[in-house]
């Protein structure tokens, strides 16, 4: 655990001194060092912390729960995470409707990602992680809104390219990366053992993409079952109230 905090210190202390540093003149930190070795620094801090925060988080395990989220909450979080995506791709592209809305996509992706891993993650190391991701959109957002940076402006020329783009690349990602997911943990459950097509070069793919598939489904089965089980308790309320009203 000790890694990880000294991870998140180092990462976030670097990022925040950035984003709230004085910008005035003969006071800006940046100009009095230069560029290039002001940025070399800055990226040198950043990745010995992101290093410190992967390394730290993986030997935290397994750590104590401080609280127990539902199921349900879990695939709110997969929810969550398509637009975390789109808003990350936004970020990147063309200004269109979605970046001239929220201003600062990249961050609001930031807050997302790490709100929705809260909803769905209890251990104590990860109310660490993402915990520190969001309170750093937060502060962050509030630094460059005091810096008058408040994104693309009203008069700023809105290409839809910049949308589609958004929806399609950022889709397209949270697809590929569920899949990387849905197979690692197919993997590890076994069930690539049970999927073993003719040559060995067909097995290394059809493996892999069946294992994902089955599994998707079985995840599909559990989160119907459990939508079902939510419902089924509402459709009682309704039928108790409507007998009420015509009782009276």
């Amino acid at each position: 655990m000790m890694y990880l905090v000294l991870g998140l210190v180092i990462f976030f202390g670097t990022h925040l001194f950035s984003a709230y540093r004085s910008r005035e003149p003969g006071k800006d930190l940046r100009v009095k060092m230069g560029e290039g070795p002001y940025m070399g620094l800055y990226s040198l801090l950043s990745l010995a912390g992101f290093a410190l925060i992967i390394w730290g988080y993986g030997a935290a395990r397994p750590a104590p729960i401080l609280y127990m989220p539902p199921a349900f909450l879990a695939h709110i979080n997969l929810l969550l995470m398509a637009f975390a995506m789109i808003f990350l791709a936004a970020a990147y592209l063309p200004t269109g409707h979605i970046k001239k809305a929220v201003k600062h996509p990249m961050l609001l992706a930031v807050k997302i990602w790490a709100f929705g891993h809260l909803l769905a993650n209890g251990e104590l190391n990860s109310v660490l992680l993402f915990g520190s991701f969001l309170a750093y959109g937060v502060l962050d957002r509030i630094a460059v809104k005091k810096r008058g940076d408040n994104g693309p402006g009203p008069d700023a020329a809105v290409n839809v390219v910049g949308d589609v783009g958004a929806v399609v690349v950022g889709l397209g990602v949270y697809a590929a990366i569920l899949l990387w997911l849905i197979g690692t943990a197919a993997e590890r459950a076994g069930l690539h053992e049970q999927l073993r097509p003719g040559s060995r070069k067909r097995r290394a793919y059809s493996r892999l993409f069946l294992a994902r598939l089955v599994l998707t489904v079985e995840q599909c089965k559990a989160a119907a079952a459990d939508l079902a089980d939510a419902i089924g308790p509402l459709d009682q309320w309704v039928a108790n109230d409507h007998a009420v009203l015509l009782a009276e």
